[in-house]
């Protein structure tokens, strides 16, 4: 069902846990199939992604996704990593059975909940 690269992924997921230092938390599910992404990003004062982690209970493709996703943003600006689309993640990945598709939009919108975050504590700030 799944090709190498989402089995290398989800065996040896790069970027899990939780990132003490985070300024950014994005966190998203899907209710019908349970499963829960949560991003966490250390974003800088010139707006780059320094280091990003992430949680995700789920199935092979939710945390596969998640550890491509993070690789993909590490190291981008705000607005680099906001363009990263789910046919991206999937193709980072080589692909997707079709009914997983749904695990690269959680990535998606982890990532965009995330910056959501940051952007709001930062309005907040210069209030």
């Amino acid at each position: 069902m799944y090709n190498e690269k989402v089995m290398k992924e989800f065996s040896s997921p790069r970027n899990a846990g939780e990132l003490s230092d985070a300024n950014a938390v994005g966190q998203v599910g899907n209710a019908s199939c349970g499963d829960i992404m949560k991003i966490f990003m250390k974003i800088n004062d010139d707006n780059v992604i320094e280091d990003v982690s992430f949680q995700t209970f789920g199935c092979a493709a939710a945390i596969a996704t998640s550890s491509v996703a993070t690789e993909m943003i590490k190291g981008k600006t705000v607005n680099e990593a906001l363009s990263i689309t789910n046919a991206q993640v999937v193709e980072e990945l080589g692909g997707l059975p079709a009914q997983k598709l749904h695990c690269s939009v959680l990535a998606e919108e982890a990532i965009k909940a995330a910056i959501n975050d940051y952007l709001k504590k930062r309005v907040g700030k210069n209030a």
